[in-house]
């Protein structure tokens, strides 16, 4: 069974920057895509950033495009998220989540992840 553990939320100030980790234990094939979801306080889920397991192609929700950056190691079946520039609307509880489903350059539907993490809250404020 896939387990997805995150790391490396925090308060920042705006124009700050912090790198998220998602562990993965029990990945295997049948998995896609992994990535990272937000939910800010009163909003619904968004995928952020997701990486495509098999020819790492990336996906980025439009309002983080050039201060996010997602990454693998698969040597660690880690992601990592690179997030610089933070704005106060970057806040939020961060998941990570994957998905069986076959996506290049997207993020799954909330409703079609198959696995997510515990979340790591984001909090960006001065």
């Amino acid at each position: 069974q896939l387990q997805l553990v995150e790391s490396g939320g925090g308060l920042v100030q705006p124009g700050g920057s912090l790198r998220l980790s998602c562990a993965a234990s029990g990945l295997t094939p049948d998995y896609y895509i992994i990535g990272f979801f937000r939910q800010p306080p009163g909003k619904e889920r968004e995928g952020v950033s997701c990486i495509s397991i098999t020819d790492s192609s990336t996906y980025y929700l439009e309002s983080v495009k050039g201060r996010f950056s997602i990454s693998r190691d698969n040597a660690k079946n880690t992601v990592y998220l690179q997030m610089n520039s933070l704005k106060p609307e970057d806040t939020a509880v961060y998941y990570c989540a994957a998905s069986t489903l076959e996506l290049h350059r997207l993020c799954p539907p909330t409703d079609l992840v198959d696995a997510w993490g515990q979340g790591t809250q984001v909090a960006v404020s001065s």
